[in-house]
């Protein structure tokens, strides 16, 4: 008998994550005490799940808005969430996160991605547009107003001599900021849209580095034990294993990386490919520098 209770509830989400069948889950859930996490990378060695799902279910409501300046220089992005679509969709809560996102721009304090929630020190900034109230209190009055937990979950924001793109999801649910460095201009702003359009889709999956030098040696350490563990679980001796592991850790790396991924807009090309034609079209060292991608409600 199990130490640990497992309930249905859990089994359920774990195979929401993993696509796994339920009776897998169930002892996988078993094997790791309970432990989600755990009983994730144990069905990944075993080779019944490919990845985590989890990064595909949003939780939360309210608005991603992205504010840019004239010459592309700033970006800006901010998630603010609420307890309902209604309040998320309300004119004045989507005024209100377009404010944010304005304030955040002309910010220069800030830099990159920051966390915020209900307790980050961002929120004792002086607002923009009233220096006698701070960030915090303009999110709090919205709080108190709509009658909803309101609360400003994080920002981001890129200050470039390059370029500045951005992509905004129409229904205000997914956003992304990108840095094109190393020249301005019209192929650059293109370029950075088409970027940012294509962090934004996530295809084949959410890229989480730019390069495979922006790739964790962590990350990279734990993927390879669960691939050397998927192919000792086949049959095969640990010696061949070994091998045929940096051959699937490099094709993880051309996943995982922007610049290695199949461009949305045309998968005969890389998006790696995609800058570098650009920037020979525009006679400039065209390059993407970082990017930031939100989502609601994910992590």
């Amino acid at each position: 008998m199990s130490a640990t209770q497992i309930s249905a509830k859990d089994v359920a989400e774990l195979r929401a994550r993993t696509g796994a069948g339920m009776m897998d889950c169930k002892k996988a859930l078993e094997e790791a005490n309970g432990d989600m996490n755990a009983a994730v990378d144990i069905l990944r060695k075993k080779g019944i799940a490919k990845a985590d799902k989890r990064a595909d279910r949003a939780a939360s409501e309210g608005q991603i808005v992205i504010w840019t300046n004239a010459d592309a220089s700033v970006a800006a992005m901010i998630e603010l969430n609420c307890e309902t679509d209604f309040v998320g969709r309300n004119d004045e809560f989507v005024a209100l996160s377009k404010q944010l996102a304005e304030h955040l721009g002309q910010d220069a304090a800030v830099d990159g991605l920051v966390a915020v929630g209900a307790e980050g020190a961002y929120l004792s900034t002086p607002w923009a547009f009233d220096k006698s109230q701070t960030v915090g209190d303009i999110v709090k009055a919205a709080s108190a107003k709509t009658g909803e937990k309101v609360e400003l979950r994080r920002i981001a924001r890129f200050a470039t001599e390059g370029t500045a793109g951005s992509y905004l999801h129409f229904n205000g649910k997914a956003g992304v900021i990108v840095e094109i460095a190393g020249g301005k201009g019209e192929q650059a702003t293109e370029l950075g849209k088409q970027v940012a359009e294509h962090v934004a889709a996530g295809v084949p999956v959410v890229a989480i580095a730019v390069d495979k030098d922006g790739v964790s040696s962590e990350y990279l350490a734990k993927e390879r034990e669960i691939f050397v563990a998927q192919a000792v679980e086949s049959g095969k001796p640990e010696a061949i294993a070994q091998k045929m592991v940096e051959g699937r850790i490099q094709k993880l790396l051309s996943e995982v990386t922007l610049v290695g991924q199949p461009w949305v807009r045309d998968d005969k090309q890389t998006v790696g490919d995609l800058v570098a034609a650009t920037a020979k079209a525009a006679g400039q060292p065209l390059a993407v520098k970082r990017f930031v991608r939100f989502k609601m409600g994910e992590s």
